[in-house]
């Protein structure tokens, strides 16, 4: 091999090297190359290489457990809620008779609607016949070109239109009378009568005296319950008749009652004991005793007839307290009070007027329903021994036995509602 072929030693063009430029340097296998503090690099040492030279990030704390949490969803909450009510809210209190015998809450529920699980069923998609479509083209096709007609026609008249603007004048003449606008509607508001001269200054005390219709009491033993609703089916008409023209006078609609006998299958929009009389305002629905009433007739006969017709017309002059108003208004003012007492106090003005209204009917109809000697004494001795006194858990709402006399009675000998104004009277009286 000529000198001019060698190949260059690995190294040969590195610094340091001992061959001069331009020459090769002899063929040497066995040489190595070798770095050190001679070379002149002054690489040093070699180092591992890393994978990420950047300091190490801190690890963000932990949130602190949350002790109700029991991950994306935990269902709806215990029921019931802290404060939640018991019971359906629904209705107005019902309003009893002089004996009371304690109120409970009721809650009648609705009966629970049925839906089915199935998804309803799609009606087919209705499919049409070639030869309807063809149809249906066709006449689309028409459509079209008439269409096209009668734009080109308008074209051409309006070019014609304005050549000649007078051919075919814009404004036509009237053909009738022009329509004169309606006036507007005027609306009135009535200012709403406040709570007090509802109750105190009601028309009802100023109609006059109930009117003697002359009904007889029923001819009907309580001996059954069958017997006891035909009783009260009975006397029930004789108290639409006295107090409908007296409240049509006082300037309110007259409604007749409902009269269902007590049970508890009973329905209704107000709150209580179902197996006592009582009066619902809100669905104008009278509810009559007749357990105790067939039990007692055995033993008292005629006192335990009296008494059920007093007590029916103490309903029914709930219904009067509703017809004009004034039962909602009492309420009211039952609802705004701020003390136990005075709400109790509201309830008694409410019950004494509602007994009074009922010695009014029957005051004016003594004669025709045997009011008289022996049963007029009963009529006395039961209205003066009923009361608060009596009731086991001594609630003040009805009035005591002294006051239910004093509306009572004077009520009864008048026969006027204008006896009847325990609004107006001092507390003593309605205690």
């Amino acid at each position: 091999m000529a000198d001019d072929e060698r190949v260059p030693e690995p190294g040969h063009f590195l610094p340091g090297s001992d061959v001069p430029t331009g020459e090769v340097s002899p063929v040497a296998p066995t040489s190595k190359l070798e770095l050190g503090s001679g070379t002149g690099l002054g690489l040093g040492e070699a180092r591992p290489i890393s994978v990420s030279q950047e300091p190490a990030r801190k690890k963000a704390a932990p949130l602190p457990d949350d002790p109700e949490y029991q991950g994306f969803y935990s269902g709806p909450p215990a029921a019931p809620l802290p404060g939640a009510p018991t019971g359906a809210l629904r209705g107005t209190r019902q309003l009893g008779r002089v004996r009371y015998a304690g109120w409970k809450t009721t809650s009648p529920r609705a009966a629970v609607q049925e839906f089915s699980t199935h998804s309803p069923y799609r009606k087919p998609v209705r499919q049409f016949s070639q030869r309807f479509v063809g149809l249906v083209s066709a006449l689309a096709l028409v459509i079209v070109a008439g269409g096209t007609i009668a734009a080109y026609a308008k074209i051409d008249s309006f070019g014609n239109e304005v050549t000649n603007p007078l051919a075919d004048p814009s404004i036509k003449p009237s053909e009738g009378p022009q329509s004169v606008a309606p006036n507007p509607t005027v609306t009135v508001t009535i200012p709403p009568v406040p709570d007090l001269v509802r109750l105190q200054k009601n028309l009802l005390y100023k109609v006059g005296k109930l009117p003697t219709v002359k009904c007889a009491r029923p001819k009907i033993k309580p001996t059954s319950k069958a017997n006891v609703l035909r009783f009260y089916q009975g006397l029930v008409p004789c108290l639409h008749e006295t107090w409908e023209p007296l409240v049509l006078k006082a300037n309110y609609p007259f409604r007749q009652p409902k009269l269902v006998l007590a049970g508890k299958t009973n329905t209704t929009n107000c709150t209580g004991e179902s197996t006592t009389s009582n009066y619902c305002p809100t669905d104008e629905l009278i509810t009559m005793e007749w357990e105790k009433d067939l039990k007692d007739y055995k033993t008292y006969g005629n006192q335990v007839i009296v008494h059920m017709m007093d007590a029916l017309a103490h309903e029914y002059g709930h219904h009067v307290q509703n017809l004009t108003e004034m039962s909602t208004a009492s309420s009211s003012r039952e609802g705004f009070a701020k003390t136990k007492a005075e709400k109790l106090e509201w309830s008694r003005r409410q019950e004494l007027q509602a007994n009074c209204l009922g010695a009014n009917f029957l005051g004016a109809n003594k004669v025709t329903l045997g009011l008289t000697g022996q049963d007029l004494k009963y009529w006395e001795y039961e209205t003066k021994n009923s009361g608060d006194e009596f009731d086991p858990k001594k609630i003040r709402d009805h009035g005591s036995k002294k006051n239910q006399w004093l509306w009572s009675g004077p009520g009864f000998k008048s026969a006027n509602p204008a006896s009847c104004n325990t609004y107006v009277a001092p507390a003593a009286k309605v205690s």
